[in-house]
């Protein structure tokens, strides 16, 4: 009978030994899975972050690098007066110079008619990019830049037919020419100068100015 008893105690005690044994083991292979988890965690997150960091970098390279083919000009020396009387500019479009007191609606807005330089002028002292055009635009790069136009605040479009290119972007003392609407130049245009480092009163309004809208 005693002999019985210790045998029993003898396997209650094994049992007990193994079922210990798998939770040890299932503790070890809980923590070093966890310790992966983390680890992938933590090396996604350096790696996000790290991505990001670089994506600054490069945006802050873009917005310091000139677009490929641009003008400019010395603005300082075109002045930025409030003026009654007409100006003469010396390119077209222009890009800077002493202007009319009210500015042109830029709020993405597309005139089918040619602006006045002047008001125009005073949209680009805001912060805006002109888009205008000519005869030689297709009617297809006209309707996809008119459609980017409406998109994007600061910026407004415009026929000029006597301008050189077919195609031409204004900023403040800044202008491309381009013959497609295509052209990657266009979007690195808008991300460099609208409301870019040149534009000498950033912030100021695009609305409630002339233009109806």
């Amino acid at each position: 009978m005693a002999s019985r008893t210790n045998d029993r105690r003898a396997r209650i005690e094994q049992m007990r030994r193994a079922e210990q044994s798998r939770e040890r083991r299932s503790r070890i292979i809980t923590i070093a899975v966890s310790g992966v988890v983390v680890a992938g965690l933590v090396g996604f997150g350096v790696y996000a972050l790290n991505k990001e960091s670089d994506k600054k970098d490069q945006q802050a390279a873009d917005a310091k690098a000139p677009v490929s083919g641009e003008k400019s000009w010395d603005v300082k020396k075109l002045g930025r007066t409030h003026v009654t009387k007409k100006v003469t500019y010396p390119m077209k479009p222009p890009v800077g110079g002493n202007h009319d007191q009210v500015w042109m609606n830029c709020n993405g807005d597309v005139y089918k008619e040619a602006v006045p330089d002047m008001n125009a002028v005073h949209s680009l002292e805001h912060g805006a990019v002109w888009v205008t055009y000519n005869d030689k635009a297709p009617a297809a790069d006209v309707t996809k830049l008119s459609e980017k136009v409406k998109k994007t605040p600061y910026t407004l479009m415009s026929p000029v037919k006597d301008q050189a290119g077919a195609i031409m972007l204004s900023a403040w003392g800044k202008q491309l020419t381009v013959d497609s609407a295509s052209d990657p130049r266009v979007s690195q245009f808008f991300t460099k100068y609208v409301q870019g480092a040149q534009t000498p009163e950033p912030g100021a309004a695009c609305t409630n100015g002339l233009g109806g809208k």
